[in-house]
């Protein structure tokens, strides 16, 4: 309950106590304490088994911890029915980083992940390499831009 209180804090708190209430009352007011964070551990107990036993048989295994949203997103991700972790290992980031600063350089990767589309927008004068370098032709002064209507 208390986990991450540490010895000074927890020697403030009995110097305070101690100065509060006093020697001779300090014994009872900590037995009171204790009996009243007991007596709501058992209500709270007695409550959970009478919503147990309201929701019927099939939700005998119910667990409240699950109604907090971590422990729940937790619970469902870490499920791997949806086939995260498939996803997961199937995506390298460090490799398509590398091939994308690959083609950016010009450099081949030796991979024959290179498809149809992509060799289209090589130029045959350029060695199979691709000009970054190139700059689009603009519009002449009397030409307007093509206009998107599905933008607007």
């Amino acid at each position: 309950m208390f986990n991450d209180i540490g010895p000074m804090e927890l020697l403030t708190i009995i110097v305070i106590a101690v100065l509060v209430f006093g020697p001779d009352k300090l014994p009872k007011v900590i037995q009171d304490v204790t009996r009243t964070i007991r007596k709501i551990r058992e209500f709270s107990e007695s409550a959970k088994q009478d919503i147990r036993s309201e929701l019927g048989p099939e939700f005998k295994d119910f667990d409240f911890e699950d109604l907090n949203p971590k422990t729940f997103l937790r619970k469902q991700l870490g499920n791997d029915d949806l086939g995260l972790q498939e996803i997961r290992n199937g995506f390298d980031l460090k490799k398509e980083m590398a091939e994308i600063t690959d083609a950016v350089n010009g450099r081949d990767t030796g991979s024959s992940s290179s498809s149809s589309s992509s060799s289209d927008a090589v130029s045959p004068a350029s060695g199979g390499k691709i000009d970054m370098t190139k700059k689009p032709e603009d519009p002449g002064k009397d030409e307007r831009p093509p206009f998107d209507f599905d933008a607007t």
